[in-house]
């Protein structure tokens, strides 16, 4: 749009020339492009947002994924053990109930015994010792008392025998207390009087 002067000095009207229309419509259409485009751009960076916040939520599903991978390979061999300790449980109650079933007729057995044969025959030594000036034998319990005694000090003897073993010094680390060279003191006096002793038993004997 152009503005065509004026030959006089004095002030006048300003008269617009060219197509006006034309300019204000393309006025109006760059108005409206920019809008267009800041609304364009405010969808746009909300489209790549999104796209980073999909993107990091996908990557925590694989995260996922791989953990209940994990957590699924976990519960299988938790499940096999389970599976596992199941039957051996199972194993054991068939044990102890045989156990459990032989015990019983080893009672019965023992009761039996004990109010049967095993009765006749103690009143028959019991009688035939008596008649030849012996004392009866003792009774059954005290006998079964004694080696259960006999039998517990043996453990504990056995025991202590292991323990001993095991406390022994390594080769090479032996802490035994070295023994002094020559005769230990009072040696002489020992063996004199051991065969003072042996000749005075000898001697004994003898008479």
């Amino acid at each position: 749009m152009t503005i065509a002067p004026h030959a006089t000095t004095s002030q006048q009207p300003l008269v617009a020339t060219g197509d006006w229309t034309k300019d204000l419509v393309q006025l109006a259409k760059t108005a409206e492009l920019k809008k267009h485009s800041l609304t364009l751009q405010l969808h746009t960076a909300h489209i790549v947002s999104a796209h980073s916040a999909l993107e990091t939520k996908d990557k925590a599903i694989q995260d996922l994924k791989e953990q209940k991978n994990k957590l699924d390979s976990e519960r299988t061999r938790l499940l096999n053990n389970l599976a596992e300790i199941n039957q051996d449980r199972d194993k054991v109650d068939l044990l102890e109930a045989s156990i459990t079933r032989e015990c019983a007729e080893l009672r019965q057995k023992i009761a039996a015994l004990q109010e049967g044969e095993y009765a006749v025959a103690k009143q028959d030594v019991d009688r035939l010792r008596q008649e030849l000036g012996q004392p009866p034998l003792p009774p059954l319990q005290t006998t079964i008392e004694e080696k259960n005694s006999q039998y517990l000090r043996d453990r504990r003897v056995n025991g202590e025998k292991r323990g001993s073993t095991s406390e022994m010094p390594v080769d090479g680390q032996s802490g035994a207390v070295k023994r002094p060279r020559g005769r230990p003191k009072g040696s002489k006096n020992r063996s004199g009087a051991k065969t003072a002793s042996a000749s005075t038993s000898a001697g004994g004997g003898a008479a």
